[in-house]
């Protein structure tokens, strides 16, 4: 059995830190302890607020239980601190495991090395403990653990989760994307990210919402979910669901995803999005539909240098494409593959002045002159990590005419 309570880790992605401390504040009980860090969120939690965790948690990359952590030298102190871990209580020879690795300023030279040290501490244990060695499943193990190592301390935990929270379940056997040329994917845990530093909970008085190059339509479609209260793991499987100490308390999980269903409603504000490309938007209108949202997004085929606005105020949340899918019908035909998006955002900008007055705009981006480039004064502007690409997120307050 578990104990009662753990330092649970939630990471996440980099600048998203305090807006996952807000949700773990609205999720967790009042009065639970938590802490920021780099990179993610500790809270002093037990199973069930880590299932909750799981289940709701829009921003967390993963829920992870801690099980060892120390001051290292080696490879070796590795393997002899994973050897202190009841590990057949944890699975059985029959089930498999697999260790991810990352580091951070580790002395180490082969964190592959140190990998199978932490495998090995597993496999010898149950083999002296059961007669048997559990094997390695990269792909869906049963026990998914994670190694972080410092530079001078190491923390060992199981990922409750198993596949990474921004995979809510709704995506097809490709992903749910489409290949575009220079285009970056962005994540579902990006896309709440965004939502929640714009402020905007899917609430009739945040106002209708709208991404003008919606791409396959991931911020839409999360936008969608929170605006028709559904849990963003409420359609998929996680490692603790097989996980022996989890099994007790498996009611209360059944009984949680319950309540889960149970709170889902109509929309209560309206989310509008497109792109320019007809095949971009036939696509992220099918995955709204398998993501249980296809009635809650309106769609639409439109440039958005010459969309008209959806309604007198609302809020604009959007990631500009790159490549192919910027090069706009008629009025902007520069790419940003030719070294040329000026083209593009000063269009963009003259739209939402002549369209958009009253509307609020946030733009994710990694060209940190954006500004300059739409000749526009931000009144927000709040650093993002899309992976390893630092980006920013600006906010512009839409104003007829001069923004200056």
């Amino acid at each position: 059995m578990l104990d009662a309570r753990a330092p649970i880790f939630l990471p996440c992605a980099q600048g998203v830190e305090p807006l996952l401390a807000a949700e773990c504040r609205a999720l967790l009980p009042e009065g639970t302890p938590l802490e920021e860090s780099r990179g993610g969120v500790r809270v002093n939690a037990g199973p069930l607020e880590a299932m909750r965790l799981n289940l709701h948690s829009r921003l967390a990359q993963r829920v992870l239980w801690p099980l060892r952590g120390a001051r290292y030298r080696d490879e070796h102190d590795l393997y002899d601190c994973a050897r202190e871990v009841d590990w057949p209580t944890w699975i059985t020879p029959q089930q498999t495991l697999r260790v991810d690795t990352s580091a951070w300023r580790s002395p180490l030279k082969s964190l592959n090395f140190a990998t199978l040290r932490i495998k090995d501490a597993v496999c010898d244990v149950m083999r002296e403990r059961t007669g048997e060695r559990p094997s390695v499943d990269t792909q869906r193990p049963h026990l998914p653990l994670m190694l972080y190592l410092g530079p001078e301390e190491f923390m060992l935990y199981v990922d409750l989760s198993g596949e990474a929270l921004f995979k809510r379940g709704w995506r097809d056997a490709r992903g749910g994307r489409v290949d575009v040329k220079g285009e970056a994917p962005l994540k579902e845990t990006l896309a709440a990210a965004m939502l929640a530093a714009a402020g905007w909970q899917g609430r009739e008085e945040d106002g209708l919402l709208l991404d003008p190059c919606c791409g396959a339509g991931t911020i839409a479609i999360e936008a969608a979910q929170i605006a028709c209260g559904i849990a963003p793991g409420l359609q998929r499987a996680f490692a603790f669901e097989k996980l022996a100490p989890f099994r007790p308390h498996l009611p209360d999980w059944q009984r949680m995803k319950a309540q889960a269903r149970a709170a889902v409603h109509p929309p209560r504000v309206a989310v509008h999005a497109g792109d320019v490309s007809f095949r971009m938007t036939d696509f992220a209108q099918r995955n709204a539909e398998r993501a249980g949202v296809g009635h809650a997004v309106t769609f639409k085929t439109a440039d958005a240098l010459q969309r008209p606005a959806p309604a007198e105020r609302g809020v604009i949340v959007m990631n500009p494409p790159y490549g192919e899918r910027i090069e706009a019908k008629g009025s902007a035909r520069e790419s940003f593959e030719e070294g040329n998006a000026s083209a593009f955002y000063e269009g963009l900008s003259a739209q939402w002045k002549r369209q958009y007055a009253g509307w609020s705009a946030w733009v994710l981006t990694p060209e940190l002159k954006l500004p300059g480039l739409m000749r526009l004064k931000e009144s927000r502007r709040v650093p993002m990590f899309n992976g390893a690409i630092e980006c920013r997120l600006f906010r512009f307050d839409m104003v007829a005419g001069s923004a200056r």
